[in-house]
């Protein structure tokens, strides 16, 4: 079931670099950004975790911690982090859970072969664990200042 605006996550649990346990309880309090990629390594997915990683202190005053998900595994997202010195950490959704319940599957063409793929999304989560915004099959360009001004709009708002 996709969450729907507005209204409070469901419950669920995913493992993140770091050695972190994701949960929205564990986050209650905090504005949490969730962004959906389609492959670590991959040049638009380099750009918008580049992107993420140079506002990250933007994002962290404004008081939101953010998080990154794609269906690689834990020893591709560390490399990943690691190569491009991110400051936070990735979400490892292999079984696609995660992704199915934000409904962030699709079936693309590629090279003229229907194929399932992650549509770049990203959604915010107020510090009360409701889903408050979301942005779907996105650009890159443009796209994280966006997020970023949505999280200090939310905090301007609980202030």
């Amino acid at each position: 079931m996709t969450p729907a605006l507005n209204k409070s996550l469901p419950d669920f649990e995913a493992i993140a670099t770091g050695g972190v346990k994701f949960t929205p309880q564990a986050f209650v309090g905090q504005t949490v950004v969730l962004y959906f990629y389609p492959k670590d390594h991959t040049p638009g997915c380099t750009t918008e975790a580049m992107q993420f990683r140079d506002t990250h202190k933007e994002f962290l005053n404004a008081g939101a911690v953010v998080f990154g998900v794609s269906r690689d595994n834990l020893a591709s997202h560390d490399k990943f982090k690691e190569n491009l010195d991110l400051p936070f950490e990735l979400i490892a959704d292999t079984e696609e859970k995660l992704c199915h319940m934000f409904g962030v599957v699709k079936n693309k063409i590629m090279y003229g072969k229907k194929v399932k793929g992650i549509e770049r999304s990203t959604f915010l989560i107020g510090p009360d664990g409701v889903l408050r915004e979301e942005w779907r099959g996105i650009k890159v360009a443009g796209h994280v200042e966006d997020v970023l001004k949505a999280v200090q709009s939310l905090k301007r708002e609980a202030a």
